[in-house]
């Protein structure tokens, strides 16, 4: 009797003393710093906290040392690091993206990963203050970078993801190095009290190896002008699909742009899919269809957005800066399918209008966003059409073309299409055409399409 009371006294003492090294554990665990509204309408002072990820600790973080790197046995100094930044916290949250990043960054390498909290100086209403403490962020980071190297990290294998204000201060960062650092993303880099600057008091593409930048809010939170050596605009860099129009929607309203481009970058890290880029001196002319080549970066084709731009490296550094415009779709997946649609028709008069294009094969729909003005058909004219689907078919069994013009109180009219091409612009299959087919105005007309037989295409 005693022995089994002995054994079951045991048997709780090793439960207890299990359950105490779990709670002691997470106790151990790092995470960003949390504040609340009242903070930040009081004001933080500046402080720096750096949260180390790695493969073999990536549900529990650990809080590094500024001075002795030695101290976490997991910050293996051979490994390349990738800093993540993160911009203005004005209600003092920390951002829900940052362990998302971390998570998928972790799965595509084996790197260490560091969250730079800086909520402390970050949080606070006003947003002067934060942008003043962006340069004391980059002297503490700088400090640190520096002890990297001198226990034998290498500048090159660096890479630093800012977003927002934190896009700046990987700038300003990378500066203090005189450029040494590997490679800085800038996701829609902050714009307020940064457009008009000069390249020493923001990001510029001096400022690392290599610098790529997306835009999403150009039109009020981020900056506008290219700063790296390749700049996207996801939509033009403005109003992002799915993001609310109006006020009413709340805070949303005011960040859902801003926020998109670090969904994007989660995007490219997560193979879902990808969203190829191509370059073009103005949003227009990529809307109108008149930049869909992409013979200067020879058999890579259009850069893809995102994480694996690496391997554009070497070209974009030849060719200088490059602003490159690409559409989405309004969530995930947000990566669309770009074909070019050709039409020649053989009406004596010429018409204006637009033409919405569907595609079907194996039982689903993908639909073209064909985001231009009204286009011009002319006789035996080539009209050039820029169409983006929504879903990448790797099959097309039916097309359905409808052409409309808009004008609600004049005669309707027919489009006497003479041939119609459908071109995939990132895979190498043969065209898809369309001969001797008659579009009456607002009235879906659906074929099969066959592939093209001209030679020369």
């Amino acid at each position: 009797m005693w022995l089994v009371s002995s054994m079951s006294l045991w048997q709780n003492l090793s439960l207890l003393l299990a359950i105490t090294v779990i709670i002691c554990k997470a106790k151990e665990c790092a995470d960003l710093t949390d504040l609340e509204l009242a903070h930040a309408i009081i004001g933080t002072s500046l402080r720096i906290r750096l949260l180390l990820f790695t493969r073999d600790t990536i549900q529990c973080g650990s809080l590094l040392s500024h001075t002795n790197l030695s101290a976490d046995p997991h910050f293996n100094l051979s490994r390349p690091t990738t800093f993540i930044i993160h911009g203005y916290r004005p209600t003092g949250t920390p951002p829900v993206w940052a362990h998302r990043i971390t998570d998928l960054l972790l799965a595509r390498k084996d790197i260490n990963v560091i969250l730079v909290d800086w909520n402390h100086g970050a949080a606070n209403v006003n947003y002067f203050k934060a942008v003043e403490n962006t340069h004391k962020a980059a002297e503490n980071l700088t400090v640190f970078l520096k002890r990297m190297k001198e226990h034998g990290a290498s500048l090159s294998d660096i890479h630093m993801i800012g977003v927002s204000l934190g896009a700046h201060i990987s700038g300003f960062v990378g500066a203090n190095l005189n450029g040494t650092v590997g490679r800085i993303t800038a996701l829609d880099p902050a714009g307020p009290e940064f457009t008009g600057a000069t390249p020493e008091n923001r990001l510029d593409p001096t400022d690392a190896q290599f610098v790529d930048a997306l835009h999403t809010d150009i039109d009020a939170l981020g900056y506008r002008e290219a700063l790296g050596h390749i700049d996207f605009y996801a939509n033009g860099g403005t109003d992002q699909p799915g993001c609310p129009k109006t006020i009413f929607s709340g805070t949303s309203y005011f960040k859902c742009d801003h926020q998109r481009s670090v969904h994007l970058y989660c995007e490219s890290l997560n193979h879902t899919c990808t969203s190829r880029a191509f370059p073009c001196a103005s949003y227009k002319d990529f809307r109108d269809g008149m930049c869909t080549s992409c013979e200067q970066f020879g058999d890579v084709g259009c850069p893809v957005f995102g994480y694996n731009i690496d391997k554009w490296r070497p070209i974009l550094l030849k060719l200088g800066q490059s602003k490159t415009f690409f559409f989405t779709n309004e969530k995930a997946p947000f990566c669309m399918a770009n074909y070019r649609l050709d039409v020649v028709v053989w009406n004596e008069d010429e018409h204006w209008g637009k033409i919405t294009a569907k595609l079907h094969g194996n039982g689903t729909e993908a639909v073209a966003k064909i985001d231009q003005n009204a286009a011009q058909f002319k006789k035996f004219t080539e009209t050039k059409l820029f169409a983006q689907f929504d879903t990448d078919l790797q099959s097309v069994n039916k097309m359905s073309l409808m052409f409309s013009t808009g004008n609600v109180f004049k005669p309707k009219y027919k489009l006497r299409v003479l041939r119609i091409r459908l071109t995939h612009l990132e895979r190498h299959d043969r065209p898809l055409c369309r001969y001797d087919l008659v579009l009456e105005e607002s009235k879906e007309v659906s074929f099969t399409p066959l592939p093209c037989q001209e030679s020369n295409f």
